[in-house]
């Protein structure tokens, strides 16, 4: 779901159902450094730059992502409120500015993810043609988190297979729409600062 706002202004709402338990799935996203393993349609590079506490606060990461677009952002994620089975909420700065709330259930044998992602597009090309292609950055953004449950599925299937022969039966998670092209516009996109 998409609500409308305006300039470069988004919000989205994003609900994920999964086979698995809240306990598997927060093992999955608390994970950042295998986020372009298990989710490479849009995570391209992901680093580690701040552990923050024990219960997840002050963790900071750097990302390079990717969507549907032949665009990448360059940002970077902190954990603002302790990691619970409830969910918690991290902020958003770089490209992308603003901030993301993860909350969890269990019904039964699924877990239960929904995203809500209130975001501002401060990469200057987004910024500047927000007004003209909105709706096509909005499908971007679905476009990318329907890859994120396709790829945290495939994942928690991969960490619960009991042998070699089963996890090679597992499908490889989908790959960016534009790898090639990715990869060449990654490093013509790519700011002159060091990702943030």
């Amino acid at each position: 779901m998409t609500l409308r706002l305006p300039g470069p202004d988004y919000e989205f709402r994003t609900t994920w159902r999964v086979a698995g338990t809240v306990a598997e799935v927060l093992g999955v996203l608390a994970d950042v450094r295998a986020l372009p393993r298990w989710w490479p349609a849009v995570y391209l590079d992901a680093a580690v730059l701040d552990g923050g506490a024990a219960d997840g606060t002050g963790t900071t990461a750097a990302f390079r992502t990717t969507g549907w677009l032949p665009y990448t952002l360059c940002w970077t994620m902190t954990v603002t409120e302790p990691v619970t089975a409830a969910g918690y909420t991290v902020r958003a700065a770089g490209d992308l500015a603003g901030t993301g709330r993860w909350t969890f259930a269990q019904d039964g044998p699924e877990a239960v993810v929904t995203y809500l992602w209130r975001v501002r597009a401060e990469k200057p090309l987004l910024c500047r043609l927000s007004w003209l292609f909105k709706p096509a950055f909005a499908a971007n953004h679905r476009w990318a988190m329907a890859r994120g449950q396709e790829s945290l599925a495939l994942e928690l299937r991969r960490r619960r297979a009991p042998d070699a022969a089963a996890l090679a039966r597992i499908p490889a998670p989908p790959r960016p729409a534009f790898a090639r092209l990715a990869g060449v516009l990654g490093r013509l996109s790519r700011p002159v600062r060091r990702c943030p």
